[in-house]
């Protein structure tokens, strides 16, 4: 049997665990047993917006008033059909919460594979590529939890950072992120401060609640830190980007207000205030948010830069950011393990009602 925890996709605090009969290997097909994986607010996100950026489509429920949510990890080989890809072997990716999978690997090589099923076809190949950890030039087993609790989501800050960059932040030199506290957020804001003493130096501000206002402050990759209750009087009327992954509206609706016409581009990325949802009805001041999706500017730089070029940016990046996330006094992450159905559930709540501790990250397993 196959045990899957699956979410109302109109209600995603309603979830259910589904079992199934493990379904028998067809030729080029792979069972692996999902061991580890990161439940984070990211996560939440993938909820909330499953229907609109068609997160739901990765691993299907078979009933469409259901969903999985996608999360990162790993797994092992423990029945292959495919040549290339065999028992034993342990890969990081883009698993649903359950204890067993079955892939359709193509484009196997050294680095991994391509998942090639008919319902993955047509998304990102991002989320499509399982990395071979033997082979993973920044794969280490005492790493792994920090690495799936933060490499996708500091792929996407050095995206966003890139992103900007490249488009020389707008004629801005002031950077506001909302929900500064989350791992993306920070992973961005790291990626920003190292730009501080260059010529495209900006200025980083983060904006979050009262409770990790000292949290965000500690971090030292922030310029400045303000709560959301101050953005209203003490946001700087800068020329400045917006990165919102907290999703608010009211949040949202405060920053345009403050900054009106002084802000140059406004960025929608996640939704960690996944109750409180962006999009309301009324106009804003300034320009209207833009969706950012991380694959695009994937594709983008892969063409600039050749797959190769971009992994090795990412990896030198990466691996300053790894330090202060793991130094032995006052790491900015610490890592909480839980094993079983109760500790996912308990996780899986905890992250809906905004009471994880903000150096808090989860490594579950089924």
């Amino acid at each position: 049997m196959t045990k899957r925890f699956e979410v109302q996709r109109n209600a995603i605090r309603e979830t259910r665990w589904a079992e199934t009969p493990s379904a028998s290997l067809e030729d080029g097909q792979v069972r692996l047993h999902v061991d580890a994986f990161a439940l984070t607010s990211n996560n939440i996100t993938y909820a909330a917006m499953g229907d609109a950026l068609n997160y739901w489509a990765f691993y299907p429920t078979g009933d469409p008033t259901t969903g999985c949510v996608p999360v990162w990890g790993f797994a092992d080989v423990v029945e292959s059909h495919c040549g290339g890809v065999e028992p034993g072997e342990r890969f990081y990716g883009y698993w649903p919460i359950a204890d067993e999978v079955v892939l359709a690997p193509t484009d196997v090589g050294p680095g991994g594979f391509s998942e090639s099923s008919p319902h993955r076809r047509e998304l990102p190949p991002f989320y499509n590529r399982y990395v071979r950890c033997s082979a993973d030039p920044g794969y280490s087993a005492d790493g792994e939890a920090q690495q799936a609790l933060l490499r996708g989501q500091f792929g996407t800050g050095f995206l966003l950072d890139d992103f900007f960059a490249d488009s020389d932040f707008f004629g801005a030199r002031t950077v506001v992120l909302s929900s500064a506290s989350s791992k993306t957020a920070y992973g961005a804001a790291f990626c920003l401060a190292q730009r501080r003493d260059s010529a495209v130096g900006v200025r980083v501000i983060g904006l979050t609640s009262p409770g990790n206002l000292d949290f965000v402050t500690s971090l030292g990759c922030y310029d400045h830190a303000l709560t959301y209750g101050e953005v209203a009087t003490a946001l700087p009327e800068a020329p400045s980007v917006y990165i919102d992954f907290s999703g608010s509206s009211a949040v949202r609706a405060a920053v345009h207000e403050r900054l009106a016409d002084r802000l140059k581009y406004s960025c929608a990325v996640g939704a960690t205030h996944w109750d409180a949802p962006a999009g309301g009805t009324e106009p804003l001041p300034g320009p209207a948010p833009t969706l950012f999706f991380a694959p695009s500017q994937i594709e983008k730089r892969i063409a600039d830069w050749g797959p190769a070029g971009l992994q090795q940016r990412v990896a030198a990046s990466w691996a300053a950011f790894i330090e202060p996330v793991t130094r032995a006094e006052n790491p900015w992450l610490t890592v909480v393990r839980g094993t079983g159905p109760a500790a996912i559930e308990a996780t899986y709540t905890a992250l809906l009602d905004g009471t994880v501790p903000a150096n808090e990250g989860h490594l579950l397993s089924v």
